[in-house]
């Protein structure tokens, strides 16, 4: 037998014969319990990175392990296949995306069967192609016939260089989570799904996910930012259009004295029209749309605004004050739209100071007297109540819920709750995704497609626009239609796509029943599967396709689709593969491979120069601190690969790469690869022992069966209660060495008995962890069939207690021996055995001991002072 294990005599191997059986594939059975394992599906960019080795790896473990605890198992993959990045490719390579993609997606593929991930390829789907887009029209329609999906024109996030709108959830700092491209505001006609109408319930079930990690529910719960205050409405001098206003102070309303809208809002252009502002108006609003455009990016600029020409009347007061638009008033915050009380905000006093108006204190420090002719800041603490009616006098935290009741009996405003959270713009200006259903008629206005004509295929015989601008409104033949209300025959079809987190908000429920074709999915398969019962992949997603697939089950159970509302049950972020960049002055970045090693010095390969090592950081293409996973899986097969993934971190921690590391993995794989053949050398004819520990007559075989019973019980705590599987390799890691402490040449058939049952144990517990090296010991053990179909290994409680402890010894605070003793030993004889051992004496031989002391716990700590 082969002395080493080899990967590419074993591992094709195996990935065949599962191929051949079908082993992962799964069916409906009501008979069995399920168990549903998801990770993030991929982007096909073509290539797996070590992030998606990593994600896939941990999420593959816990299918193996479910699966042989007896669970039935759905373990699916597809791809989301829409998007920016296609296109984008498409036209630096010149190449159409569908080829691209389905290139790519044969590629990615075929890596990760190579990897030997025990997916039920009959599930895979694919969010391109039309028999998967065509069930997303059709829930468009239905939302639309509902009210939840609608159309507006309205600024929007734009992104120049994608040119493409973006949700408020793909802006980042500022910028386009794609290109980093800085956003502007266009007004567009866009397509929006009313996930507003869920925030109370999305924000109640945020504290209803106990198997989520906290970070992720707390950024939900910021991202849908929930207020509670008061709506009022302020009437425009001379005219019958009203302003409306949420604010959290409703105590200061008395102190407004000037309004602001937002540059974006519907009334400032409006309210200027005619007036002689109008100018001065659009330059400013012109001037705002190319600054940043959120809560930090405005703290950048100087506060700026100008009059619109119009007044409006503080509702309390009854004064006429000036409306004007501002730069540091934001759409995506309340109504777009402030009472502005300069004498109790910073910035309506900044503002108020440059442009002269009026600062009125209606809140001050309780024993002072605040002049807003003479304040040098705004004072928006609690404070007592003046220049307010009959509200003067009153402490202010309490004026809160009076002046409410005074709004709502007066009838001019009432409580209200309003969030953070926006409409989610789903209208996309690309071409690579899925058409949205509608007919725009000129007699008709928009009209929905019939069911009966979907799927609006998307075309693919096309030939992209430069800069990225969608084809789609030239093609005569797509965009040109007959209304089917009136019969127009000059009708056009909507040529905007949809944002392709759409597809990614339903796909897991496509999974259950992939080739279904009476509607979106099978409702029993579903009523079988679902919900996920463990989700896996990267926190990056928290307030995207995470609350959007939230947003998207909610939609489905009002419609009366699925009788749950949340998709995932447990979810798992796990943390990022790490990697040292390396840079050379002549040529910068460099790849791995490009930094190599003279007389101990790091220099570049193609200049000689000596090379910079930086710090650990995220893998990135754009860094080139990558490690390609075909040259892992070239060099040391998929196991090893996998058991490095697993054992260098926990997987919710950043993972950081180690060459090292992956010897240390290979090296640990072909140590138990020479035991197993020296074991199969040596051990012929004799069971596994199988019975109680008290039962055996030999010491050594006695503590090396309550060992493999204490490795069992660690190994399944670990993985079952927080997937850390790095302290689960540890525990076998320490069976290993304590099997290779038995001299199996001497030992007699009752420890070689022992032995037997810890190498058949060894590999069930390492099987979902290197799958193919397992399969393929456990077959030449003499078994039949494949080890997945095995039970789970089971502890003896009868077999974990053991009558030695050990011992730790330190000199001087320092470990420098471990050994075991009978649990009953005594404190002289814990130091003679402590003082005897031969790693000691190295440490104290011809030295004064001036104290020895013992401490006596799970462990035996012996501190020898010298």
């Amino acid at each position: 037998m082969e002395e080493r294990y080899i990967p590419s005599q074993v591992e094709p191997k195996w990935q065949e014969y599962w191929k051949n059986t079908q082993l992962f594939k799964v069916e409906e059975d009501a008979s069995r319990e399920k168990y549903y394992l998801l990770e993030m599906f991929p982007y096909p960019s073509g290539k797996i990175h070590m992030g998606h080795v990593r994600n896939y790896t941990i999420g593959d473990v816990v299918v193996r392990y479910k699966r042989m605890r007896g669970f039935n198992v759905i373990h699916p993959m597809g791809w989301d296949a829409f998007g920016m990045p296609a296109e984008n490719a498409a036209i630096d390579n010149n190449i159409h995306p569908a080829a691209w993609t389905y290139d790519n997606i044969r590629s990615m593929r075929a890596q990760l069967k190579k990897m030997g991930f025990s997916y039920d390829w009959d599930r895979e789907i694919a969010t391109c192609r039309p028999e998967y887009y065509r069930w997303e029209q059709w829930l468009f329609l239905k939302m639309l016939e509902k009210g939840m999906a609608y159309r507006k024109e309205s600024y929007v996030n734009w992104c120049e260089k994608c040119q493409t709108v973006l949700a408020n959830e793909q802006v980042e700092q500022d910028k386009c989570w794609r290109c980093s491209q800085v956003v502007q505001q266009k007004k567009l006609w866009q397509w929006f799904f009313k996930i507003t109408d869920y925030a109370e319930d999305l924000l109640v079930h945020c504290d209803q996910l106990p198997g989520w990690p906290d970070n992720v529910t707390t950024m939900q719960k910021n991202w849908i930012g929930k207020s509670v205050g008061a709506s009022l409405d302020f009437k425009v001098d001379g005219s019958d259009a009203v302003v409306n206003v949420f604010t959290t102070r409703p105590d200061t309303i008395f102190g407004a004295t000037f309004m602001c809208l937002a540059p974006e809002h519907h009334l400032v252009e409006t309210l200027s029209r005619g007036t002689d502002q109008e100018t001065a108006v659009s330059e400013f609003v012109a001037k705002v749309s190319g600054q940043e455009r959120s809560a930090e990016g405005i703290e950048k600029y100087e506060k700026e605004g100008v009059f619109t020409g119009a007044y409006c009347i503080n509702p309390a007061t009854g004064e006429k004050i000036p409306v004007y638009t501002a730069n540091f008033v934001l759409m995506g915050y309340g109504t777009g739209a402030i009472m502005s009380v300069p004498s109790g905000d910073q910035r309506d006093f900044d503002f108020a100071r440059k442009y002269g108006l009026e600062v009125r204190v209606v809140v001050q420090p309780e024993g002072e007297s605040l002049d807003g002719a003479t304040m040098t800041e705004a004072y928006a603490d609690r404070g007592v109540m003046t220049n307010s009616g009959q509200f003067n006098g009153m402490d202010s935290k309490e004026a809160i819920e009076k002046m409410a009741d005074w709004l709502e009996e007066s009838g001019i405003g009432k409580r209200a709750v309003s969030f953070r959270l926006r409409d989610w713009g789903i209208s996309r200006q690309r071409y690579w995704g899925t058409p949205i259903p509608v007919i725009h008629c000129p007699s008709c206005g928009v009209v929905p497609v019939p069911e009966t004509d979907l799927p609006i295929i998307l075309p693919e015989d096309v030939s992209l626009l430069d800069k990225g601008g969608s084809p789609l409104p030239t093609l005569d033949y797509f965009a040109r239609t007959t209304c089917p209300v009136c019969g127009r025959e000059d009708a056009r079809r909507d040529t905007d796509t949809m944002d392709t987190f759409v597809e990614s908000s339903w796909y897991y429920l496509r999974y259950c029943s992939p080739r279904y074709d009476q509607g979106i999915f099978d409702p029993k398969a579903v009523e079988y599967w679902m919900p996920v019962d463990q989700y896996i992949g990267g926190v990056e997603h928290a307030v995207l396709h995470l609350l959007y697939s939230r947003y998207f089950m909610r939609v489905l159970n009002t419609l009366g689709l699925v009788p749950f509302k949340e998709p995932f049950t447990r979810l798992l972020t796990q943390g990022m593969v790490c990697k040292e960049t390396m840079t050379c002055p002549e040529h910068g970045y460099l790849f791995p491979e490009q930094g190599e090693k003279q007389d101990g010095t790091l220099v570049c390969s193609m200049c000689g120069k000596d090379v910079d090592v930086g710090r650990v950081i995220k893998m990135s293409k754009s860094k080139k601190n990558v490690v390609n996973p075909n040259e892992l899986l070239e060099k040391y097969g998929a196991d090893v690969t996998r058991l490095f993934c697993l054992f260098a971190a926990p997987p919710e921690r950043d993972l950081e790469w180690s060459e090292d590391g992956v010897e240390g993995s290979n090296r640990f794989v072909n140590r138990v690869w020479r035991l197993a053949l020296t074991c199969m050398e040596s051990i012929q004819g004799i069971d596994a022992y199988k019975g109680p520990a008290g039962a055996l007559k030999a010491d050594q075989a006695k503590q090396l069966y309550i060992k493999v019973n204490q490795t069992i019980q660690k190994v399944t705590a670990d993985i079952e209660t927080n997937f850390h599987f790095n302290t689960a390799i540890a525990a076998v890691m320490e069976l290993v060495n304590a099997m290779y402490a038995v001299e199996l040449e001497t030992a007699d058939d009752e420890l070689k008995s022992v032995v037997w049952c810890c190498l058949e144990n060894v590999l069930l517990l390492l099987s979902p962890i290197i799958p193919h090296f397992c399969e393929e010991l456990f077959g030449r053990m003499g078994n039949q069939g494949s080890i997945l179909e095995q039970p789970w290994p089971e502890f003896r409680k009868d077999s974990m207690e053991t009558d030695e402890v050990l011992v730790v010894v330190q000199v001087n605070g320092k470990l420098r021996a471990k050994f075991s003793m009978s649990a009953d030993s005594g404190e002289d004889e814990i130091k003679s055995a402590a003082l005897g051992d031969s790693k000691i004496i190295k440490y104290t031989e011809g030295k004064e001991i001036r104290k020895i002391i013992v401490i006596c716990k799970k462990q035996t700590l012996v501190n020898i002072v010298v």
